[in-house]
């Protein structure tokens, strides 16, 4: 049977492969150049942060109602995942932004939605989400966070750890428990702001990889919020934030495509100019093998991350499923090829003077945040279709 061209299942749009190019020069322009820095000083990416503002990158997914992009889940995908191509601290900052407001899109009211998406949409400040607590990972119903009400304001107590640009962002999505006699169903959402009295943060914590991204404790102290910054109703919380990372878990798998892209990219530039014996070291089967497995797990990981990206688009029954295993095998692959990548340069690989032992150590947290590979396995095998 003859070829037919205009045959569009399983590959993105004209309007999807424009954006990758466009996010694509700009993330080489001007995010990969301050990338290695960024990582040697452990410092938040600001030339990041402020290009992507200015091409409106960084909260792709506000609705343009709100005066957002109004960006499909695929487009934010795509965001997400060629800018940790050449910087995984700087693809935190779409994604974050899409973690921190995504339960306010969610389940918050129209004055909500209006009040907090107009300024993330213009850049004017970043959304942050915090949901886990020094003895609530995994488990997270686990939570100690109290908010109490009183008359028409809620006071909030506890502290939230591990909060992902903490101290940077100026808006934050807090899980609290608003009745402890109902566990998961005594969760309640609210947006606290930065500036609220009684708000402070941790020191940063000092971690392997993602060093661009500040991770610190926000410290809530008889913090006195207006009742109406509750997100949805009472005891909704839980539920809010559960079906919050069924869709963003898939921008954790973009952002570990991103850096599997990124390692095996430079790994295949370098074997073509390095030489051994003669010839360069690409010429040798041993070296072609790990390069076709790398490639070989990357279109899969990217098959199944698009695949996701589109069932959360249109809110498909098996969404929470796909978004644990797009969330899952993307990260295991982008521990297999960055690690191989390092490999594949020798001992250069495992110097700073090149890029790809950042990209593995930036690989790592993917298979650790929004719920470690263990617990995606168990979301799985729950809601398997």
């Amino acid at each position: 049977m003859a070829g037919s061209a205009d045959f569009d299942l399983y590959r993105p749009s004209e309007e999807h492969d424009m954006l990758r190019d466009a996010v694509r020069s700009l993330a080489e322009a001007k995010i990969s150049p301050f990338a290695t820095a960024v990582d040697e000083e452990a410092r938040f990416p600001q030339e990041a942060h402020d290009a992507l503002v200015a091409n409106d990158l960084h909260a792709v997914h506000v609705p343009e109602e709100y005066g957002g992009a109004g960006a499909d889940a695929l487009a934010t995908v795509i965001v997400i995942e060629e800018v940790a191509r050449v910087c995984a601290s700087s693809s935190l900052i779409p994604a974050v932004n899409k973690l921190g407001s995504l339960p306010v899109i969610i389940s918050g009211s129209e004055d909500l939605k209006k009040k907090y998406m107009s300024p993330l949409a213009k850049g004017e400040g970043m959304f942050s989400y915090c949901l886990s607590e020094p003895d609530a990972g995994s488990d997270a119903a686990g939570m100690k966070t109290k908010a109490v009400r009183d008359g028409d304001t809620y006071v909030l107590n506890g502290v939230k750890r591990w909060i992902t640009n903490a101290g940077v962002s100026e808006y934050y999505t807090v899980m609290a428990v608003t009745d402890p006699a109902k566990r998961s169903k005594g969760i309640s959402a609210f947006v606290v702001e930065k500036g609220d009295e009684g708000v402070s943060f941790g020191a940063p914590e000092k971690k392997l990889g993602i060093k661009g991204s500040p991770t610190r404790e926000v410290y809530l102290d008889n913090v006195r919020i207006p009742a109406d910054r509750m997100i949805g109703e009472e005891g909704t919380g839980f539920a809010t934030a559960m079906k919050t990372l069924d869709h963003t878990r898939i921008t954790i798998a973009a952002q570990a495509l991103g850096i599997a892209q990124g390692a095996l990219d430079y790994a295949k530039g370098y074997v073509q100019e390095r030489k051994q014996f003669g010839k360069p070291i690409a010429d040798f089967q041993g070296i072609q093998f790990m390069l076709a497995d790398m490639a070989m797990k990357i279109s899969a990981a990217r098959a199944l991350t698009y695949q996701a990206a589109a069932a959360s688009q249109r809110g498909d029954a098996d969404l929470t499923y796909l978004g644990a295993a797009a969330k899952c095998f993307a990260s295991d692959v982008a521990m297999d090829v960055t690690t191989d990548a390092v490999q594949l340069l020798g001992g250069y690989g495992y110097t700073r003077d090149y890029p790809l032992e950042r990209m593995m150590r930036d690989a790592k947290i993917t298979q650790i945040y929004e719920g470690t590979n263990q617990v995606q396995r168990i979301v799985m095998a729950r809601n398997l279709p």
